[in-house]
């Protein structure tokens, strides 16, 4: 038998992973609140996308606003168009500030159908 030759105990890794994933779980619901509390909206943290939020889906993030339902958030997401199981880390930096932009205009009261996510990125000068 090797001596040197070390196994590594299943029990730390795994529960390492359990409690990682209760922490991000944790942050999820703790930034879930805050929007839908209005401490922070829901275009800042595509924006500036925190870790708790890189592997959450942008429908959830969105369905966490105050009057978004899966209805809302599925048509919103359709004109940009992106999946809603799409998420937030794995976005591009032109889809983030397109989005983001989307949700502000919603914010300020206008039509969310109004501009297009094409008009919205012609205005960064891009079609």
């Amino acid at each position: 038998m090797n001596a040197t030759a070390t196994i590594a105990p299943a029990g730390p890794q795994y529960m390492r992973a359990l409690e990682r994933a209760n922490q991000v779980r944790l942050a999820r619901a703790e930034l879930k609140r805050r929007v839908a509390l209005n401490e922070i909206c829901a275009a800042e943290v595509i924006r500036d996308c925190p870790w708790e939020a890189e592997s959450m889906a942008v429908a959830d993030l969105l369905t966490s606003q105050r009057r978004w339902g899966q209805t809302r958030a599925r048509k919103f997401l359709a004109q940009v168009p992106m999946s809603e199981k799409k998420t937030i880390g794995s976005m591009t930096e032109r889809q983030r500030r397109t989005l983001a932009e989307l949700l502000q205009n919603a914010e300020r009261g206008r039509a969310w159908g109004a501009t297009p996510w094409y008009e919205a990125a012609a205005g960064e000068g891009r079609t």
